[in-house]
């Protein structure tokens, strides 16, 4: 570590040069600065530079490098695993790089690495163009990229991933790179699922789709309908295009216009029915779930940038989340997913089964996303608010994937997930793509600079 005044000089000179505002503990606003969404992390790092362009992102990096600090990197978003900050680090926040630019002829966006999935998704809307999201537009569009991206089209157009074309990206060493098919192009591979190994990803381009229309059905049930619920969702679905996505989920019955007041607070199941195209064919798709005994529906055309923000998870709770990618749900696992939502906390968390298929099992296997080929993943997704839950929350979720654990792929997605050991990074990478990712790593980042994350060691 430097001296006191090498650190002291070095900060100062920081503040000067940065466009954007630089908090050291002692400044007003640092506790808001540090805070992140998930209030089970509560870490105090040295300096945080809230950086506004790609010149400032080089000037912190530089700066960490320079004082030998722990740097973390903060995108527009969740931060559920609390590696958007560190104690006793740089976190290079990117918060206020946030501009989105639609080229609607290239059926193209050029996004900020600061930005949300609502400032994509909005931007997008006018154009009749969108790709492959996150399912809250809270979710910050770069590391939900890098890492895969999973999300309502992705069985129409994609993983996110699927739709990459560029990343403009500063690394360790302070230096600015492109990678793309044709630069860089070992750099642009490991940018599909390898996160945020390789530096900080200050832009990304992403590849459109015209989607004109979009329309759901979204039915609440009885928990006691579950069963008949997830069955009838699992033939529907196997049968129904690639435009059709969605999935089964638990909850605890939200103060929102679509749950009847009698309800809110009550355990509820829950399927969604999302279509990237015309209600009239949605309706038809959704007759099997609507015949069955329900207590509330949303049924017809929703722009897509407002489909997602219903199921936003709020800022300032705790969070716990894991899942499993399935090789099959048979009726024996419906069963098991179904008693998971019996016994789900009355938090706000919840417990969805969602499908995979289409596209997803369709595009290019070269990439290091190995749950591409699962055909379901369960994603106990579990939100509380008061500590003295924090046992009964995180062993819900943890029952939930051991009850899945003999229908399960062993691969998963990592955005999904929060710390859960190196074992659990390679069966989110692939061993063999985990072996490669390393002789990456060494080549862009052999200081393992970049290891708040899901990370991959230098080889």
């Amino acid at each position: 570590m430097a001296s006191p005044s090498k650190a002291g000089a070095a900060l100062a000179a920081l503040r000067e040069d940065l466009v954007g505002d630089v908090f050291a503990p002692s400044d007003a606003g640092y506790d808001e600065a540090r805070a992140v969404f998930n209030a089970m992390i509560d870490r105090r790092p040295a300096v945080i530079a809230q950086c506004v362009d790609e010149d400032d992102v080089v000037r912190a990096v530089r700066f960490g490098r320079d004082l030998d600090l722990n740097i973390a990197v903060r995108g527009g978003g969740h931060s559920v695993a609390g590696t958007a900050v560190n104690d006793g680090g740089l976190v290079v926040d990117l918060r206020h790089m946030r501009a989105v630019s639609v080229d609607p002829a290239a059926e193209a966006v050029r996004v900020a690495g600061g930005a949300t999935m609502s400032d994509l998704d909005r931007a997008c809307q006018p154009h009749a163009l969108a790709t492959t999201g996150g399912r809250a537009s809270t979710t910050g569009v770069g590391g939900f990229v890098l890492g895969g991206g999973s999300g309502w089209l992705d069985r129409w157009c994609g993983l996110a991933v699927d739709n990459l074309v560029g990343v403009a990206l500063v690394t360790a060493d302070g230096e600015r790179v492109h990678a793309s098919v044709d630069e860089n192009p070992e750099l642009f591979w490991g940018l599909h699922g390898g996160g945020g190994n390789f530096g900080v990803a200050t832009a990304l381009t992403l590849k459109l789709h015209e989607l004109p229309e979009f329309s759901i059905a979204l039915v609440l049930y009885l928990p006691e309908f579950g069963p008949e619920v997830t069955r009838t969702y699992r033939e529907l679905i196997t049968m129904a295009p690639d435009e059709a996505s969605g999935g089964v989920l638990y909850l605890t019955g939200p103060p929102e216009e679509f749950v009847p007041p009698h309800l809110v607070g009550s355990l509820l199941c829950g399927a969604l029915l999302t279509y990237a195209g015309p209600e009239e064919d949605m309706r038809k798709l959704a007759e099997p779930l609507l015949a069955l005994p329900h207590e509330s529906e949303i049924v017809g055309a929703m722009p897509y940038a407002d489909v997602q923000c219903m199921l936003d998870d709020p800022p300032g709770m705790r969070n716990y989340w894991s899942a499993e990618y399935l090789t099959s749900a048979p009726d024996a696992y419906l069963d098991a997913f179904c008693a998971g939502g019996d016994a789900l906390p009355p938090t706000g968390t919840i417990h969805v089964l969602f499908p995979q298929g289409g596209a997803i099992a369709a595009g290019p296997h070269e990439y290091p996303v190995p749950y591409r080929d699962a055909p379901w993943a369960v994603h106990p997704f579990a939100i509380w608010e008061d500590p003295a839950d924090d046992e009964r929350c995180v062993s819900w979720v943890r029952e939930v994937r051991a009850a899945a654990r003999p229908w399960s792929t062993g691969a998963v997605y990592l955005n999904f997930i929060g710390d859960e050991g190196a074992e659990r990074v390679v069966a989110g990478l692939g061993p063999e793509n985990t072996r490669r990712l390393a002789d990456l790593k060494r080549r862009y980042d052999p200081d393992n600079v970049f290891r708040f994350n899901h990370n991959i060691r230098p080889a």
